[in-house]
């Protein structure tokens, strides 16, 4: 029996089976490549899940974590701590926004910004039965207040009762969301690009005009920017492209590159009319070593122009994904921005069943709902590792 079986077998034994894990133990990985237990080589296009935006092994990055271990890792928030200082700085300049707060993951930041808008609603007429308008297959998160906005009714169903009022509307179509909208709407939720849910970027008439809605009835518009956030896009945010600015906007994922650290962030008009001391804490949220993580991927964002490379690579990968659509007929669509793509299947083909192939060849993707595959690899590839990827595919698709 190898290593990698071995590990396996005790982990079936011994972790909660709430994953249906690929069959393989990585190990470490080397810029865009990760190798498992047994010495295989992978070519990434997860990137954990479009977590590790500047690959695997990045020195400066590196450094500066065990810098920080060398000094301190935690403090809690009774105290100040100069990474958060320096990280929240960074934060608010990059974002356009004007209050931040740090959580552990992209969930949490999720179940802040629910909160926000509800203080904010409160504090308007001293009322709590405000209603939150979410859309139709969105994913935020698997807490419940997350899961309660999550608009796939099969995440739901098993842990009802969900946080109350909440309504779902259809993305991209602003009629849906306006019959949503009621005297007691305090806040709208979305994906600026939908993941989990088949890589579904927002119309900009659509995005538009639910800033107009917001605006004119004083109604919190909250972006999640956990997954096409952090330059995925092409900009630092996916917002950007549209020309809209959010009241809250949260953020994880790329933002430690592998570091659970997330964030919320909003105006100050909403900091000023919600959370106040007490309503709302965390005891490891914004420690020193997550928030000197995000501060060494913001100096490496600049010192190696992610986002030039990403709009540069993003359209190449566009590119060679529409030349594998007309040449294979399975391939209804690709979609996506940047680098975060999705290519759609027809029912003959089975996209988490590829993705398996795929793993069997060397290439590490994964799926998302419609039948999907999932492309949110480190935003530091380069053209050569798109056309090996599409080899591979290509290989995958023609067995």
């Amino acid at each position: 029996m190898s290593k990698m079986t071995e590990l396996i077998d005790q982990a079936e034994q011994d972790l909660l089976h709430t994953y249906n894990r690929f069959q393989v133990v990585f190990d470490h990985g080397e810029g865009v490549r990760l190798y498992d237990t047994e010495g295989k080589e992978y070519l990434d296009f997860c990137a954990g899940i479009a977590v590790h935006a500047l690959g695997y092994g990045n020195e400066e990055y590196k450094s500066a974590l065990k810098d920080q271990i060398d000094k301190i890792t935690h403090t809690s928030n009774y105290y100040y701590n100069e990474p958060a200082i320096k990280a929240a700085a960074s934060l608010k300049e990059i974002t356009g926004l004007d209050r931040v707060f740090f959580t552990n993951s992209g969930a949490e930041a999720i179940e802040g910004a629910i909160k926000t808008a509800r203080k904010y609603a409160y504090l308007k007429d001293g009322t709590t039965d405000h209603e939150i308008v979410a859309m139709e297959h969105s994913f935020h998160g698997r807490t419940m207040g997350a899961l309660s906005i999550t608009g796939t009714k099969s995440y739901r169903d098993p842990f009802l009762p969900m946080i109350g009022n909440i309504k779902y509307a259809d993305y991209n179509d602003l009629e849906s969301v306006k019959e949503k909208i009621s005297d007691k709407t305090c806040a709208i939720v979305l994906e600026t690009v939908q993941g989990e849910g088949g890589i579904h970027p927002a119309d900009k008439d659509f995005i538009k005009g639910i800033r107009e809605i917001c605006n004119e009835k004083d109604i919190l518009m909250i972006l999640d920017e956990i997954q096409c956030g952090m330059g995925r896009s092409g900009k630092m945010f996916a917002y950007e492209h549209y020309g809209v600015k959010p009241d809250i906007v949260t953020l994880a994922k790329g933002l430690g590159c592998g570091v659970p650290v997330g964030a919320f962030l909003m105006t100050e008009k909403v900091a000023d009319n919600s959370l106040k001391a007490g309503d709302h804490g965390t005891t490891y949220g914004g420690n020193p070593f997550a928030t000197a993580a995000i501060n060494a991927v913001l100096d490496q964002f600049k010192k190696l122009s992610v986002l030039k490379n990403v709009n540069e690579v993003g359209d190449y990968l566009e590119k060679k994904l529409l030349e594998l659509k007309e040449r294979y007929s399975c391939i209804k669509d690709v979609r996506g921005l940047g680098l975060i793509r999705g290519i759609e299947f027809d029912q003959d083909i089975k996209a988490s069943d590829l993705c398996g192939k795929a793993l069997e060849k060397g290439l590490v993707v994964v799926s998302a709902s419609g039948n999907v595959m999932r492309l949110v690899p480190p935003l530091v590839i380069k053209k050569e590792h798109v056309d090996e990827m599409v080899k591979k595919l290509e290989e995958c698709l023609n067995s």
